[in-house]
């Protein structure tokens, strides 16, 4: 099989990583979970693939946007809850070479401090800061602490075949 561009490979790479998001985001809001105080968005399970391919962190923020724009979030949730998430990418990239349980901390960090101003300053949420910070800080260990480690920990076997470091520039 002929070696794939690797412009090719980034951009195919963040696309599919950008629509998962955006279909993760779907389906936890059809379940409620995907915004408000308490939340857990099964897409932020994918914000550890920057620990495998730096084309995760365009992908995850244009996910994020699309998501946001796609689920009726008021447009300061999109520039802010984007931008948390966009930040935990980066940190994850970050630490590609730190030890795999580390890869879910920089979103669980971003999303724990950001998120929660933005639900009680945009939403008005009656909510302490400090308790919007635990239960969206809990979603988010669900969600990257726990799910993503597992996620991190499959992919881990296969890692060599989608890290961008070990494709071929054609």
């Amino acid at each position: 099989m002929k070696k794939m561009n690797s412009k090719v490979l980034f951009i195919t790479q963040g696309a599919v990583i950008a629509a998962l998001y955006v279909v993760l985001t779907h389906v936890a809001n059809a379940m409620g979970l995907a915004s408000g105080a308490v939340q857990i968005r099964l897409s932020e399970i994918l914000t550890v693939l920057p620990y495998f391919t730096p084309a995760a962190v365009p992908g995850l923020f244009i996910g994020c946007i699309t998501a946001n724009l796609t689920t009726g979030c008021a447009p300061w949730d999109i520039v802010f809850g984007s931008f948390a998430t966009l930040l935990g990418a980066v940190g994850t990239y970050m630490l590609r070479k730190a030890p795999f349980w580390t890869a879910p901390l920089p979103p669980i960090a971003a999303n724990t401090i950001i998120v929660p101003f933005v639900i009680a300053n945009v939403y008005g949420d009656t909510h302490t800061i400090p308790y919007l910070m635990a239960t969206v800080g809990a979603g988010e260990v669900i969600a990257c602490g726990v799910l993503g480690t597992i996620l991190v920990l499959s992919l881990k076997k296969h890692g060599n075949a989608i890290r961008w470091a070990n494709y071929k520039r054609t």
